[in-house]
């Protein structure tokens, strides 16, 4: 299935970095899952992958979170940082995946020599200033921010922080036109379309300039600021580097040389970040940082901008409610997992979820999508015909090396996952439409040739199936083309039906 033409092509996709102060989940689950997805199909069609995630690692609740259990702030991060790589598994995330940690000694340089860049270029100042500050958020709120209780809309019934002290600041108002002009010229940006709309209304609205640092006598766990001990950087403008300094930037400059970091392959940058169409998943609450500050920054550090913002909506509970341990509408990923597989998982949240809508996930409609498309609908389909393969056939017929999956691949290029799942579930009813119409365990009763090709037919279509797969479902994948190569029916059900 995959296409070489020589030279390869390079592909970066990233996810945002979760905090490392509570497990993964469903949201993490979902953009997780649907990066995953994407890097696999790139790597089937040909393309040099590097597919980027980790763990943000600074900021005022990894602080808090840390002292609430009496550890050490570091000693807090490194379990965190193995827990987020164990629960990975999970999800079925590629093992190639690289990790960033915000606490690297590399990444600690690349934000320090990024916050120079930027300083040096003009865009840094200091001034006192007052503001409202989610620390559930780590982000300032104005009052439209703010329900009419003055709490923050995403994280109701949790204080904001009153800050009042001298800080840095970004000069994010200096980029209002360049960044409308930037969307002008590149209208695929941000994807949905109504989220890319949203993005050019705020910064049609005009930009504020906002702070980029905290006082370490207040908040000690950060980066410092170069040339400021009495500083660390807001936990937004040190995170958001990740997406440069996994990849070595800056890659052999003289600055970080010097300091023993090193900038690690210098061809890695240009590979993937200049030249990569470098792709970013987040949540929709992500969206203002990823599409619009993000941008900014790299504009007042002359590096050249992300390609694409793919914008997931949340995971909500019964109702549309937003899930939240408070109200215990939650579903944790690991409990589905632990029931029902990892596949399972993948399958409702790439098939049953919206792209780009809230959607909701309760255990009804998980296991009714379970039962109808997995159990009842790819697992009984291949049951069916692996078990006539292994009566009729004496081996299994050979597969084509390639096949045109041009159709399959376009789709992926739109993000619209569940769009690429309808397309696999499509073939699968067809195929299963097509075993009923015609009816081959009758036929070969009969005329024993015609019974034999028709089902060499089936068992060919429904290895393509398997392929297509490859990067939604990559266990089922593996496991499915294993049985059709022995020409062996599963000992029990690929999926069992569930009660």
């Amino acid at each position: 299935m995959e296409v070489s033409n020589g030279m390869k092509n390079s592909f970066y996709i990233t996810t945002t970095l979760p905090y490392v102060n509570a497990p993964l989940h469903m949201g993490h689950a979902l953009e997780l899952v649907r990066a995953d997805a994407i890097a696999r199909s790139k790597k089937l069609a040909g393309f040099d992958v590097y597919f980027n995630t980790g763990t943000d690692e600074h900021g005022i609740k990894i602080y808090e979170r840390a002292k609430e259990e009496g550890k050490e702030v570091q000693n807090f991060v490194d379990q965190g940082f193995e827990t987020f790589k164990k629960q990975l598994k999970m999800f079925g995330v590629s093992e190639d995946v690289h990790f960033v940690r915000t606490t690297d000694p590399h990444h600690i340089k690349s934000a320090q020599y990024f916050w120079k860049l930027v300083a040096d270029n003009g865009f840094i100042y200091k001034k006192n200033y007052e503001a409202k500050y989610c620390i559930g958020c780590e982000s300032e709120k104005t009052d439209s921010e703010l329900n009419d209780s003055g709490e923050c809309l995403v994280h109701p019934g949790r204080p904001l922080e009153m800050i009042k002290e001298e800080n840095y600041f970004f000069k994010y108002s200096a980029f209002g036109e360049k960044l409308l002009d930037f969307y002008e010229k590149n209208p695929k940006f941000i994807v949905p379309d109504f989220r890319f709309n949203e993005i050019k209304t705020f910064v049609e609205n005009g930009l504020q300039d906002f702070s980029i640092s905290r006082l370490k006598s207040k908040m000690p766990w950060g980066i410092e600021v170069p040339g400021d001990k009495d500083h660390v950087m807001y936990v937004w403008f040190d995170a958001l580097v990740n997406y440069i300094s996994t990849l070595g930037w800056p890659e052999n400059t003289p600055h970080l040389v010097e300091e023993g970091v090193g900038g690690g392959d210098e061809n890695l940058f240009e590979k993937y970040w200049v030249n990569g169409n470098p792709t970013q998943y987040c949540g929709k609450d992500n969206t203002r940082f990823q599409g619009a500050m993000w941008q900014a920054m790299l504009f007042a550090a002359g590096i050249p901008n992300s390609h694409q913002i793919v914008v997931n909506g949340f995971i909500t509970g019964e109702g549309g409610i937003r899930m939240s341990k408070t109200l215990g509408n939650g579903v944790d990923p690991k409990d589905v997992v632990d029931e029902y597989s990892v596949d399972a998982l993948r399958f409702f949240l790439l098939k049953e979820v919206s792209n780009f809508e809230d959607s909701p996930f309760t255990m009804k409609r998980f296991k009714d999508a379970y039962n109808s498309g997995l159990a009842n609908g790819l697992g009984n389909l291949s049951s069916r015909i692996l078990t006539l393969s292994e009566k009729y056939l004496e081996k299994c017929p050979e597969i084509p090396a390639r096949t045109d999956f041009t159709e399959y691949f376009n789709i992926y290029e739109e993000f619209d996952l569940k769009k690429v799942m309808d397309f696999i579930w499509g073939k699968i009813q067809d195929l299963d439409k097509k075993i009923q119409e015609t009816e081959p365990f009758k036929v070969i009763k009969t005329d024993e040739k015609k019974g034999k090709e028709m089902i060499k037919e089936m068992v060919l279509e429904l290895y393509q199936i398997a392929r297509m797969l490859n990067p939604v479902m990559p266990e089922t994948n593996e496991k499915l083309k294993k049985l059709i190569k022995e020409n062996k029916k599963p000992a029990e059900p690929l999926f069992l039906r569930k009660e």
